[in-house]
Protein backbone atom coordinates (compact mmCIF):
# COMPACT_ATOMS: atom_id res chain seq x y z
CA UNK A 1 0.00 0.00 0.00
CA UNK A 2 0.95 3.72 -0.52
CA UNK A 3 0.15 6.47 1.44
CA UNK A 4 0.18 10.32 1.90
CA UNK A 5 0.33 12.11 5.04
CA UNK A 6 -0.26 16.36 4.46
CA UNK A 7 -0.43 19.05 7.33
CA UNK A 8 -3.08 21.91 7.17
CA UNK A 9 -3.60 25.14 8.80
CA UNK A 10 -1.13 27.12 11.10
CA UNK A 11 1.82 24.41 12.39
CA UNK A 12 2.83 24.47 15.75
CA UNK A 13 6.48 23.71 17.78
CA UNK A 14 5.24 19.57 17.95
CA UNK A 15 3.72 19.12 14.46
CA UNK A 16 6.94 18.09 13.48
CA UNK A 17 6.87 15.85 15.95
CA UNK A 18 3.46 13.70 15.19
CA UNK A 19 5.32 13.72 11.15
CA UNK A 20 8.16 11.91 12.99
CA UNK A 21 6.17 9.43 14.93
CA UNK A 22 3.85 8.44 12.01
CA UNK A 23 7.10 8.16 9.79
CA UNK A 24 9.07 6.07 11.94
CA UNK A 25 6.13 3.73 13.18
CA UNK A 26 5.55 3.03 8.88
CA UNK A 27 8.90 2.50 8.45
CA UNK A 28 7.69 -0.95 10.15
CA UNK A 29 6.20 -2.05 6.87
CA UNK A 30 2.60 -1.01 7.00
CA UNK A 31 3.43 0.73 3.59
CA UNK A 32 5.64 0.36 0.67
CA UNK A 33 5.84 4.19 0.14
CA UNK A 34 4.87 7.10 2.89
CA UNK A 35 4.89 10.29 0.50
CA UNK A 36 4.90 13.90 2.11
CA UNK A 37 2.66 16.38 0.01
CA UNK A 38 5.11 19.83 0.91
CA UNK A 39 2.78 22.98 1.73
CA UNK A 40 -0.71 21.10 2.68
CA UNK A 41 -2.97 20.07 -0.24
CA UNK A 42 -1.34 22.85 -2.17
CA UNK A 43 1.32 20.56 -2.85
CA UNK A 44 -0.98 17.27 -2.60
CA UNK A 45 -2.52 18.44 -5.37
CA UNK A 46 -0.03 19.80 -7.95
CA UNK A 47 2.01 16.21 -7.03
CA UNK A 48 4.69 18.27 -4.99
CA UNK A 49 5.67 15.01 -3.08
CA UNK A 50 8.14 13.79 -0.72
CA UNK A 51 8.94 10.10 0.01
CA UNK A 52 9.52 10.08 3.32
CA UNK A 53 10.52 6.63 3.90
CA UNK A 54 13.57 7.38 1.67
CA UNK A 55 14.94 9.99 4.25
CA UNK A 56 17.53 9.08 6.78
CA UNK A 57 16.13 8.18 10.18
CA UNK A 58 18.30 10.24 11.57
CA UNK A 59 16.48 13.12 10.13
CA UNK A 60 13.65 12.46 10.78
CA UNK A 61 14.61 12.08 14.67
CA UNK A 62 16.11 15.62 14.80
CA UNK A 63 13.11 17.14 12.80
CA UNK A 64 10.92 16.05 15.67
CA UNK A 65 12.65 18.55 18.06
CA UNK A 66 11.86 21.45 15.05
CA UNK A 67 9.07 24.01 15.21
CA UNK A 68 7.14 24.82 12.15
CA UNK A 69 5.91 22.48 9.73
CA UNK A 70 8.85 20.83 8.09
CA UNK A 71 6.56 19.50 4.86
CA UNK A 72 4.94 22.89 4.79
CA UNK A 73 1.14 23.95 5.27
CA UNK A 74 -1.63 25.66 3.55
CA UNK A 75 -4.93 27.11 4.48
CA UNK A 76 -6.32 26.28 0.63
CA UNK A 77 -9.77 25.53 0.92
CA UNK A 78 -11.17 22.88 -1.23
CA UNK A 79 -13.61 23.21 -3.73
CA UNK A 80 -15.54 19.94 -5.67
CA UNK A 81 -13.00 20.25 -8.42
CA UNK A 82 -10.28 20.03 -6.03
CA UNK A 83 -11.59 16.78 -4.49
CA UNK A 84 -12.21 15.76 -7.52
CA UNK A 85 -8.49 15.90 -8.94
CA UNK A 86 -7.24 14.57 -5.51
CA UNK A 87 -9.53 11.09 -5.53
CA UNK A 88 -8.33 10.96 -8.99
CA UNK A 89 -4.59 11.22 -8.36
CA UNK A 90 -4.88 8.50 -5.44
CA UNK A 91 -6.32 6.50 -7.77
CA UNK A 92 -3.60 6.75 -10.29
CA UNK A 93 -0.66 6.83 -7.46
CA UNK A 94 -2.46 3.93 -6.21
CA UNK A 95 -2.58 6.27 -2.41
CA UNK A 96 -4.49 3.71 0.10
CA UNK A 97 -4.45 6.40 2.84
CA UNK A 98 -4.29 9.52 3.86
CA UNK A 99 -3.10 10.98 6.78
CA UNK A 100 -3.86 14.57 8.03
CA UNK A 101 -3.11 16.94 10.29
CA UNK A 102 -4.74 19.68 11.32
CA UNK A 103 -7.28 21.32 13.32
CA UNK A 104 -11.13 22.04 13.08
CA UNK A 105 -10.61 22.99 9.17
CA UNK A 106 -8.31 19.83 8.29
CA UNK A 107 -10.41 17.40 9.95
CA UNK A 108 -14.09 18.87 8.08
CA UNK A 109 -11.46 18.27 5.21
CA UNK A 110 -10.39 14.50 5.86
CA UNK A 111 -13.97 13.82 6.56
CA UNK A 112 -15.09 14.89 3.39
CA UNK A 113 -11.82 12.93 1.21
CA UNK A 114 -13.41 9.71 3.49
CA UNK A 115 -17.21 10.41 2.20
CA UNK A 116 -16.81 11.50 -1.16
CA UNK A 117 -14.50 8.21 -1.60
CA UNK A 118 -16.78 6.12 -0.05
CA UNK A 119 -19.48 7.93 -2.77
CA UNK A 120 -16.94 7.10 -5.52
CA UNK A 121 -16.41 3.44 -4.38
CA UNK A 122 -12.71 3.82 -4.19
CA UNK A 123 -11.48 1.83 -1.07
CA UNK A 124 -9.06 4.58 0.79
CA UNK A 125 -8.48 4.84 4.52
CA UNK A 126 -8.62 8.53 6.17
CA UNK A 127 -7.10 9.12 9.55
CA UNK A 128 -6.69 12.48 11.02
CA UNK A 129 -4.01 13.84 13.16
CA UNK A 130 -4.66 16.31 15.86
CA UNK A 131 -2.97 20.10 15.57
CA UNK A 132 -3.96 23.11 16.90
CA UNK A 133 -2.55 25.52 19.52
CA UNK A 134 -6.47 26.68 19.84
CA UNK A 135 -7.02 23.55 21.67
CA UNK A 136 -10.54 23.73 20.20
CA UNK A 137 -11.24 20.48 18.85
CA UNK A 138 -13.48 18.15 20.18
CA UNK A 139 -13.57 14.98 22.40
CA UNK A 140 -9.71 14.93 22.35
CA UNK A 141 -8.95 15.82 26.10
CA UNK A 142 -6.22 18.27 24.54
CA UNK A 143 -4.58 18.97 21.40
CA UNK A 144 -0.64 18.30 20.56
CA UNK A 145 0.52 22.09 20.50
CA UNK A 146 -1.76 23.34 22.92
CA UNK A 147 0.30 23.16 26.13
CA UNK A 148 3.56 24.44 24.35
CA UNK A 149 1.66 27.27 23.47
CA UNK A 150 0.16 28.20 26.72
CA UNK A 151 3.19 27.54 28.61
CA UNK A 152 5.09 30.63 25.96
CA UNK A 153 1.89 32.30 27.02
CA UNK A 154 1.94 31.81 31.12
CA UNK A 155 5.52 33.22 30.76
CA UNK A 156 5.01 36.05 28.38
CA UNK A 157 2.94 37.33 31.15
CA UNK A 158 4.79 36.80 34.01
CA UNK A 159 7.94 38.75 32.68
CA UNK A 160 5.58 41.23 31.21
CA UNK A 161 3.84 41.55 34.96
CA UNK A 162 7.60 41.75 36.22
CA UNK A 163 8.46 45.51 33.40
CA UNK A 164 4.77 46.54 34.11
CA UNK A 165 5.84 46.57 37.86
CA UNK A 166 9.18 47.95 37.61
CA UNK A 167 8.41 50.62 35.62
CA UNK A 168 4.20 50.53 35.50
CA UNK A 169 3.18 51.54 32.13
CA UNK A 170 0.63 51.96 33.39
CA UNK A 171 -1.49 49.48 31.95
CA UNK A 172 -0.33 46.55 29.57
CA UNK A 173 -2.91 44.92 27.29
CA UNK A 174 -1.39 41.32 26.46
CA UNK A 175 -2.42 40.30 23.10
CA UNK A 176 -2.90 36.22 22.81
CA UNK A 177 -3.62 33.72 20.01
CA UNK A 178 -7.06 31.50 20.41
CA UNK A 179 -9.42 32.87 17.93
CA UNK A 180 -13.16 31.68 18.97
CA UNK A 181 -11.74 30.04 22.19
CA UNK A 182 -10.24 30.86 25.68
CA UNK A 183 -7.86 27.90 26.32
CA UNK A 184 -4.80 29.84 25.58
CA UNK A 185 -5.84 33.11 27.37
CA UNK A 186 -7.26 31.04 30.67
CA UNK A 187 -3.17 29.25 30.83
CA UNK A 188 -1.60 33.10 31.54
CA UNK A 189 -3.24 32.77 34.64
CA UNK A 190 0.00 30.42 35.08
CA UNK A 191 2.31 33.40 35.81
CA UNK A 192 1.13 33.80 38.89
CA UNK A 193 2.22 31.95 41.90
CA UNK A 194 -1.50 31.78 43.04
CA UNK A 195 -3.42 31.04 39.84
CA UNK A 196 -6.40 32.33 40.80
CA UNK A 197 -5.25 35.05 42.50
CA UNK A 198 -5.18 38.34 40.66
CA UNK A 199 -4.98 40.69 43.24
CA UNK A 200 -1.06 41.85 42.82
CA UNK A 201 0.86 39.67 40.20
CA UNK A 202 0.07 39.70 36.35
CA UNK A 203 -1.99 39.31 34.54
CA UNK A 204 -4.51 40.93 37.05
CA UNK A 205 -7.44 40.77 34.42
CA UNK A 206 -8.32 37.92 32.00
CA UNK A 207 -11.07 38.18 29.43
CA UNK A 208 -12.27 35.43 27.19
CA UNK A 209 -14.07 35.55 23.65
CA UNK A 210 -16.61 32.80 25.50
CA UNK A 211 -17.48 35.85 27.65
CA UNK A 212 -18.49 39.27 25.61
CA UNK A 213 -17.98 42.36 27.16
CA UNK A 214 -18.65 46.05 26.82
CA UNK A 215 -15.39 48.23 26.64
CA UNK A 216 -16.91 50.12 29.61
CA UNK A 217 -16.95 46.91 31.67
CA UNK A 218 -13.38 46.57 30.65
CA UNK A 219 -11.98 49.65 32.00
CA UNK A 220 -14.12 49.82 34.82
CA UNK A 221 -12.51 46.59 35.73
CA UNK A 222 -8.94 48.22 34.63
CA UNK A 223 -9.65 51.47 36.91
CA UNK A 224 -10.17 49.35 40.18
CA UNK A 225 -6.96 47.77 39.76
CA UNK A 226 -5.08 50.82 38.64
CA UNK A 227 -6.55 52.86 41.51
CA UNK A 228 -5.37 50.16 44.09
CA UNK A 229 -1.55 49.02 42.53
CA UNK A 230 -1.30 52.27 39.81
CA UNK A 231 -0.72 49.34 37.39
CA UNK A 232 -2.63 46.83 35.74
CA UNK A 233 -1.57 44.24 33.31
CA UNK A 234 -5.00 42.52 31.06
CA UNK A 235 -4.43 39.34 29.16
CA UNK A 236 -6.80 39.56 26.41
CA UNK A 237 -7.68 36.79 23.27
CA UNK A 238 -7.48 37.96 20.15
CA UNK A 239 -11.06 36.71 19.03
CA UNK A 240 -12.14 38.86 22.04
CA UNK A 241 -15.22 40.41 21.03
CA UNK A 242 -17.43 43.56 23.06
CA UNK A 243 -21.13 43.07 23.88
CA UNK A 244 -22.24 43.73 20.47
CA UNK A 245 -20.04 40.42 19.13
CA UNK A 246 -17.82 43.22 17.46
CA UNK A 247 -14.18 43.19 17.65
CA UNK A 248 -14.14 46.71 19.84
CA UNK A 249 -13.93 48.61 16.44
CA UNK A 250 -10.45 46.69 15.59
CA UNK A 251 -9.07 45.91 11.86
CA UNK A 252 -10.41 42.30 10.60
CA UNK A 253 -8.50 40.57 8.82
CA UNK A 254 -9.90 37.96 5.43
CA UNK A 255 -13.13 39.60 6.33
CA UNK A 256 -15.10 37.59 3.81
CA UNK A 257 -13.85 34.30 5.16
CA UNK A 258 -15.95 33.06 8.14
CA UNK A 259 -13.59 30.54 9.08
CA UNK A 260 -10.78 32.45 9.47
CA UNK A 261 -12.45 35.86 10.18
CA UNK A 262 -10.49 37.62 12.87
CA UNK A 263 -9.32 40.69 14.47
CA UNK A 264 -5.62 42.04 13.77
CA UNK A 265 -5.10 44.65 16.12
CA UNK A 266 -7.41 43.90 18.83
CA UNK A 267 -4.86 44.51 21.47
CA UNK A 268 -3.88 47.90 20.11
CA UNK A 269 -7.02 48.93 19.65
CA UNK A 270 -8.23 48.35 23.22
CA UNK A 271 -5.50 49.67 24.48
CA UNK A 272 -6.41 52.82 22.27
CA UNK A 273 -9.94 52.69 24.00
CA UNK A 274 -9.18 52.29 27.90
CA UNK A 275 -6.40 55.28 27.24
CA UNK A 276 -9.90 57.27 25.75
CA UNK A 277 -11.75 56.30 28.61
CA UNK A 278 -9.76 56.41 31.67
CA UNK A 279 -7.10 59.28 30.45
CA UNK A 280 -4.37 56.62 31.28
CA UNK A 281 -1.06 55.78 29.27
CA UNK A 282 -1.71 52.01 27.59
CA UNK A 283 -0.19 50.14 25.54
CA UNK A 284 -0.80 46.59 24.05
CA UNK A 285 2.07 43.70 23.51
CA UNK A 286 1.27 41.26 20.53
CA UNK A 287 3.80 38.16 20.58
CA UNK A 288 1.29 37.02 17.94
CA UNK A 289 2.95 33.57 15.73
CA UNK A 290 5.99 34.12 17.90
CA UNK A 291 3.72 32.30 20.57
CA UNK A 292 3.29 29.47 18.60
CA UNK A 293 6.41 28.63 17.13
CA UNK A 294 8.94 29.00 19.75
CA UNK A 295 10.78 25.62 19.75
CA UNK A 296 12.16 27.00 22.88
CA UNK A 297 8.55 26.82 24.90
CA UNK A 298 7.75 23.58 23.23
CA UNK A 299 7.02 21.16 26.41
CA UNK A 300 8.60 17.84 26.48
CA UNK A 301 5.05 16.25 27.18
CA UNK A 302 3.84 17.87 24.34
CA UNK A 303 6.38 16.61 21.98
CA UNK A 304 5.92 13.18 23.60
CA UNK A 305 1.86 12.96 23.16
CA UNK A 306 2.48 14.40 19.42
CA UNK A 307 4.64 12.09 18.54
CA UNK A 308 2.22 9.77 20.09
CA UNK A 309 -0.48 10.48 17.92
CA UNK A 310 1.54 10.48 14.92
CA UNK A 311 2.49 6.46 16.16
CA UNK A 312 -1.45 5.82 16.72
CA UNK A 313 -1.96 7.05 13.56
CA UNK A 314 -0.05 4.29 11.50
CA UNK A 315 -1.22 1.69 14.02
CA UNK A 316 -5.18 2.86 12.99
CA UNK A 317 -4.48 2.25 9.50
CA UNK A 318 -2.55 -1.22 9.82
CA UNK A 319 -6.03 -1.87 11.91
CA UNK A 320 -8.10 -1.24 8.77
CA UNK A 321 -9.75 2.07 10.38
CA UNK A 322 -11.22 5.09 8.72
CA UNK A 323 -12.56 8.23 8.61
CA UNK A 324 -11.52 8.56 12.54
CA UNK A 325 -9.26 11.17 14.50
CA UNK A 326 -6.51 9.85 16.67
CA UNK A 327 -7.88 11.96 20.11
CA UNK A 328 -6.15 12.13 23.22
CA UNK A 329 -7.31 10.48 26.58
CA UNK A 330 -6.49 11.58 29.82
CA UNK A 331 -6.09 8.15 32.45
CA UNK A 332 -4.48 10.22 35.22
CA UNK A 333 -3.69 13.43 36.99
CA UNK A 334 -1.48 13.05 39.25
CA UNK A 335 1.17 11.38 37.89
CA UNK A 336 -0.12 12.05 34.76
CA UNK A 337 -0.60 9.95 32.35
CA UNK A 338 -2.61 9.82 28.88
CA UNK A 339 -3.48 7.68 26.21
CA UNK A 340 -4.72 7.74 22.54
CA UNK A 341 -8.40 6.77 21.17
CA UNK A 342 -9.88 6.81 17.78
CA UNK A 343 -12.60 9.46 17.45
CA UNK A 344 -15.05 9.51 14.50
CA UNK A 345 -14.24 12.16 12.03
CA UNK A 346 -17.71 13.06 11.92
CA UNK A 347 -17.81 14.05 15.65
CA UNK A 348 -14.79 16.15 15.28
CA UNK A 349 -15.26 17.86 12.41
CA UNK A 350 -17.57 21.09 11.82
CA UNK A 351 -17.22 21.73 15.63
CA UNK A 352 -15.47 23.77 18.07
CA UNK A 353 -15.04 22.78 21.60
CA UNK A 354 -14.89 26.41 24.04
CA UNK A 355 -14.29 26.99 27.50
CA UNK A 356 -16.49 25.87 29.01
CA UNK A 357 -19.03 28.44 31.12
CA UNK A 358 -18.10 27.53 34.56
CA UNK A 359 -14.09 27.33 33.80
CA UNK A 360 -14.77 31.32 33.82
CA UNK A 361 -14.92 33.59 37.00
CA UNK A 362 -18.87 34.91 37.55
CA UNK A 363 -17.13 38.35 36.79
CA UNK A 364 -15.77 37.10 33.46
CA UNK A 365 -12.17 38.67 34.11
CA UNK A 366 -10.23 35.54 35.37
CA UNK A 367 -10.53 31.73 35.36
CA UNK A 368 -12.56 29.20 37.61
CA UNK A 369 -10.90 26.67 39.88
CA UNK A 370 -12.11 23.81 36.84
CA UNK A 371 -9.67 25.25 34.39
CA UNK A 372 -6.83 25.07 37.15
CA UNK A 373 -7.37 21.31 37.51
CA UNK A 374 -7.63 20.80 33.81
CA UNK A 375 -4.16 23.14 33.04
CA UNK A 376 -1.84 22.51 35.67
CA UNK A 377 -0.93 18.90 34.38
CA UNK A 378 -0.30 19.88 30.92
CA UNK A 379 2.43 22.68 31.75
CA UNK A 380 5.79 22.65 33.47
CA UNK A 381 6.19 24.41 36.71
CA UNK A 382 6.99 27.89 35.86
CA UNK A 383 9.84 29.59 38.02
CA UNK A 384 8.16 32.69 40.07
CA UNK A 385 10.97 35.30 40.74
CA UNK A 386 12.17 36.54 44.40
CA UNK A 387 11.92 40.48 44.93
CA UNK A 388 13.42 42.86 47.15
CA UNK A 389 10.84 43.30 49.89
CA UNK A 390 11.07 47.64 51.34
CA UNK A 391 12.24 47.54 54.39
CA UNK A 392 12.05 50.56 56.67
CA UNK A 393 15.19 52.83 56.15
CA UNK A 394 17.84 53.52 59.01
CA UNK A 395 20.14 57.10 59.32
Amino acid sequence: MNALVAHGGGPTAVINASLAGLVEECRRGTFSTLYGARFGVEGLLTENWLDLLACDPDLIANIAGTPGSALGSSRRRLCDDDYDRMLALFRRRDIRCFFYTGGNGSMSTAAEVARRARAAGFELQVIGIPKTIDNDLCITDHTPGYPSTAHFFAAAARDVGEDNRSLPSPICVLETLGRNAGWIVASTCFARPDPLDGSDDAPHLIYFPERPLSVDRIAADVEGVFRRLGRAVIAVCEGQLDDQGLPFGADVDRADDPAHRLSSNLGHTLAGLLHGKLGIRARAEKPGLFGRSCGEFATELDRREARKCGKAAAIAAAGGHSAVMVAIRRDSDDPYHSGTFLAPLDAVSRTERLLPADWIAEAGNNVAEPFIRYAKPLLPLLRHYQRLEPTESRP
